[in-house]
């Protein structure tokens, strides 16, 4: 299952293969720096590997020639969507070639009817909702990135509306795949429910690229509900914010968004997205969808819960450009963080916890970064029990990238002491493979079997999630 191949040889193999992909591909395969070097990283932490070929594939045959000639050299395939990762998933550890499957843009079928859709994984969220809208549907899994829907199911997302709308695990129902030898692959049907063999959709959902090309997503939807509200309530401390979360969940109140910003984030999103009008306090931000009257029943009951644990200032928005301006805010945490600290980078924790364990383990957290020096904003989708810190280091101190590092294991450790998990949406890549192996012990033994099976060579997106 692991890689063995040297850089070297990876390199060289790759000259072998330039002439036979162009001859297929054309143009759409480049040894350029520039491409390579913008392919060989994602969002998160700094660390880059270059791929020694980048090319653009449009539809499942091409991509299927080029894994057989690469399985047949024994080159690694690393595949490329938006961009957006923070785990290094797209990184090229071994070199190889890079597949950007960004032209796979296509929506193939929309049924109102039915209520799904097929796409290509180059498909945007953006993209699908804008498409979506005249149909009276819409795609709620929202990550805060316009990422790409096939690097989506591959990470198994999710985002802001996963207390109501679930994961991408949720709402993927089937998928077309490319195997590591270069077979086009179909999982799963249209129906909402089987009892028919192993469940293969789930198996590649979340598998990072080490399985398998995704190139194309069966998808369920959602109609676009009659009302949406969102409000901001601010708290003089963040266990009384996560508390009204944890009360309404319990009462089951339907909630479709609830993030949570410390005072820090706070401060943070009031200078970079011009919050103005709001304290840097502990605050929640909420949306709720429904009928009138009943999205005016919930918004009482939530008053109510924030009041009796501290809360103030309640301010509800209904027009579409007020929501928006609100979870613009929310969604540019990360610029706003980097704002902080000119000249840094960041690096992003990914904690999850059952809703009764959150409480402590953020309020550790908090601890723990106070005694750490670092600067790092927290904000969250405490609906389910999701929380970031945003780790900020200048990386030219060596010193201050180790704590960053450090920091960050202990809350990954944390969460899984707690009964968490290290990653609820952001996936392992390369810089989770430790936490996994102490999150799921033995069964990382049974995922490695999985690999070997599928991927025997190890070409596969090598050096993330199970590298040895």
């Amino acid at each position: 299952m692991s890689f063995t191949t040297s850089r070297t040889e990876v390199t060289a193999a790759c000259q072998t293969l330039l002439p036979i992909l162009r001859e297929r591909l054309g143009d759409r395969v480049t040894a350029s720096h520039a491409e390579r070097d913008h392919h060989s990283h994602g969002e998160g932490v700094p660390d880059a590997f270059l791929p020694d070929l980048v090319l653009f594939v449009l539809d499942n045959e091409e991509l299927a020639f080029v894994v057989r000639q690469c399985y047949r050299l024994r080159v690694p395939l690393i595949p490329f969507g938006a961009g957006t990762s923070l785990e290094g998933h797209v990184a090229a550890v071994h070199g190889g070639v890079c597949v950007d499957l960004s032209r796979m843009n296509a929506i193939l079928a929309i049924s109102a009817d039915s209520l799904d859709c097929r796409v290509q994984a180059g498909v945007t969220r953006e993209q699908l909702n804008l498409a979506l809208r005249s149909h009276g549907l819409f795609f709620p899994i929202d990550p805060g990135a316009n990422a790409s829907l096939g690097g989506m199911a591959a990470t198994r997302a999710s985002g802001t509306a996963a207390v109501r709308y679930g994961t991408m695990r949720d709402a993927v129902l089937g998928l077309t795949v490319i195997t590591a030898d270069g077979n086009i692959v179909r999982t799963g049907t249209r129906a909402r429910k089987t009892a028919a063999g192993l469940d293969l959709t789930r198996l590649f959902i979340g598998s990072e690229g080490i399985l398998g090309f995704i190139t194309e997503i069966q998808l369920r939807l959602w109609g676009q509900p009659e009302t949406v509200r969102a409000a901001v309530c601010q708290f003089p401390d963040l266990s009384g914010a996560v508390r009204t979360v944890i009360s309404a969940l319990q009462m089951g109140v339907p909630l479709a968004r609830v993030e949570l910003l410390d005072a820090l984030q706070m401060h943070a999103c009031i200078a970079y997205s011009k919050l103005d009008g709001f304290k840097e306090l502990p605050t929640l931000f909420i949306e709720f969808h429904g009928s009138p009257a009943a999205v005016s029943e919930q918004i009482v009951t939530m008053e109510e819960l924030a009041s009796d644990a501290g809360g103030s200032g309640f301010e509800w928005a209904e027009r579409p450009e007020d929501r928006s301006r609100l979870w613009k805010a929310r969604h540019e945490v990360t610029y706003a963080n980097l704002a902080l600290r000119p000249g840094c980078r960041q690096i992003g924790t990914d904690a999850c916890v059952p809703i009764s364990a959150l409480v402590q383990c953020i309020e550790e957290t908090r601890d723990d970064v106070l005694r750490s020096g670092m600067v790092a904003p927290l904000c969250g989708h405490v609906g389910d029990g999701n929380f970031h810190l945003g780790i900020l280091f200048d990386p030219s101190n060596a010193d201050e990238r180790e704590r960053a590092d450090a920091l960050a294991e202990r809350v990954a450790m944390r969460s899984i002491r707690l009964g968490g998990t290290c990653t609820g949406e952001h996936g392992v890549g390369m810089h989770r493979i430790h936490q996994l192996e102490v999150e799921h012990s033995d069964g990382v033994v049974l995922m490695r079997a999985i690999k070997q099976a599928l991927d025997p060579l190890g070409i596969m997106n090598p050096g993330k999630m199970l590298a040895l």
